[in-house]
């Protein structure tokens, strides 16, 4: 499942992903939440967490993962990625230089600090 994150500022989209993340989850939660930044916003910044009882992705979600971050290839502006999960780890690595904007992995227990990052120069966070 993916939750949405809202004390972010604006540009800011933030999501935690727990349990099983399905194609569902990004069709509901996480494209509307894109599509509506981009709306208001010229870039955006990405801050993609997994909890710990994170258990995966399925395939459809791994496609739609793929298809958004392409899809805006160009408007996003900073991506934090939190997470102790070294598949995700290793993607982050291997993919991240086909993304231009500037892309930083965390570990879970750096969250604050990745929370502090992806928020930085901006103006606080307002109400949705």
């Amino acid at each position: 499942m993916i939750v949405q994150l809202f004390d972010f500022p604006s540009s800011v989209v933030a999501f935690v992903c727990k349990g099983r993340v399905t194609k569902a989850d990004y069709d509901t939660i996480l494209v509307p939440a894109v599509k509506k930044a981009l709306l208001t916003h010229e870039k955006v910044r990405l801050y993609y967490e997994t909890a710990g009882d994170f258990a995966g992705v399925d395939l459809g979600a791994a496609w739609e993962d793929f298809r958004v971050g392409m899809e805006h290839l160009t408007r996003w502006e900073r991506i934090a990625v939190v997470s102790d999960v070294e598949w995700i780890k290793h993607m982050v690595h291997f993919f991240g230089f086909l993304i231009p904007a500037t892309t930083k992995l965390f570990p879970v227990s750096d969250a604050a600090r990745a929370r502090e990052w992806i928020a930085a120069e901006l103006p606080a966070a307002g109400h949705r």
